[in-house]
């Protein structure tokens, strides 16, 4: 008898134990802790819900940002995070191919360096399945100033430098055309290439440069177009740019920048979090108080 009783004693206390192990340890993004069942998958309209998700303690986020000015303003959010209990970390590209890579293999649960319409275009050509979790920001193109001064004073054949990317090379084609330097075939839109330009008057030379060389070779073109967060990280204030993109009209919707993550985990309570910081007052005071225009809050 004493010996079934000590049988009995012992397998109670070993369930106690093991049901103990359901709710401890630490969670990534894409799998808090404690939650072994399989998220299914998401429409691509982030939750709306107020309410702070909860989020594990210790749980860890991992985000792939360009360092100005998605980085920055990561690290704004940061303490914000921290306060819940949650870990960011920031991992640093100066590429626009790899942090998406990343977030469809998993490697990240999030990325903020690019804008909605680039997003969409990646997951055609590259076939990912990213999606927005939330619209942060909108950051103005530019047409800064190289060995030319003034728009007035290009001269025939001068040399404006692009991104060389379809998305933004459309971009930065749609502010020349805005500054009246070129015309472009009617319908070309956020779609628009060199081969798109329907009047030249003054036979421009629009050299396509990957991105992050627009900055560097600035100095050996006439002018180039140049990306938001390109130019912050030059050191290029928006308000010396000879002409920048209206921020009221269609590339303000076109070119918002957005949180993205693979589909099914843009309502994760760990993305919703980082969702909610980078929303915060605190940070956009940050964005407003930092780059005086450049970086324009979409919330």
């Amino acid at each position: 008898m004493k010996k079934l009783v000590s049988l009995l004693l012992t397998g109670a206390l070993s369930l106690g134990l093991l049901a103990g192990c359901g709710g401890g340890g630490t969670g990534s993004a894409n799998t808090p802790a404690g939650n072994t069942e399989t998220t299914p998958a998401q429409s691509s309209t982030p939750s709306t819900s107020t309410e702070t998700p909860t989020v594990p303690e210790g749980t860890v986020i991992k985000v792939g940002a360009s360092p100005a000015p998605h980085a920055e303003i990561l690290e704004a959010a940061k303490d914000l995070l921290a306060q819940q209990g949650i870990t960011l970390e920031i991992v640093e590209f100066n590429d626009y191919i790899q942090p998406n890579l990343a977030v469809e293999n998993g490697e990240l649960d999030a990325n903020y360096f690019q804008h909605i319409t680039y997003m969409n275009e990646f997951n055609e050509s590259d076939g990912t399945h990213l999606v927005s979790a939330a619209e942060i920001h909108y950051e103005p193109f530019g047409l800064y100033a190289g060995k030319t001064t003034s728009i007035d004073a290009l001269a025939d054949g001068a040399q404006i430098a692009v991104p060389n990317d379809t998305t933004n090379e459309a971009r930065a084609l749609l502010l020349l055309q805005q500054e009246g330097l070129i015309t472009l075939k009617e319908g070309a839109g956020i779609t628009a290439t060199k081969a798109d330009i329907a009047e030249n008057p003054k036979n421009l030379d629009i050299v396509e440069l990957e991105a992050s060389q627009l900055p560097v070779r600035l100095g050996d073109v006439d002018m180039a177009v140049i990306n938001g967060n390109y130019a912050i990280d030059a050191g290029l204030k928006v308000a010396d740019a000879l002409a920048v993109e209206a921020s009221d009209g269609e590339a303000a919707q076109a070119y918002v920048n957005v949180v993205a993550v693979k589909e099914g985990h843009e309502n994760d309570p760990a993305i919703q979090a980082l969702v909610a910081a980078l929303k915060s007052d605190e940070v956009k005071t940050f964005m407003e108080e930092t780059y005086q225009g450049a970086v324009v809050p979409m919330f």
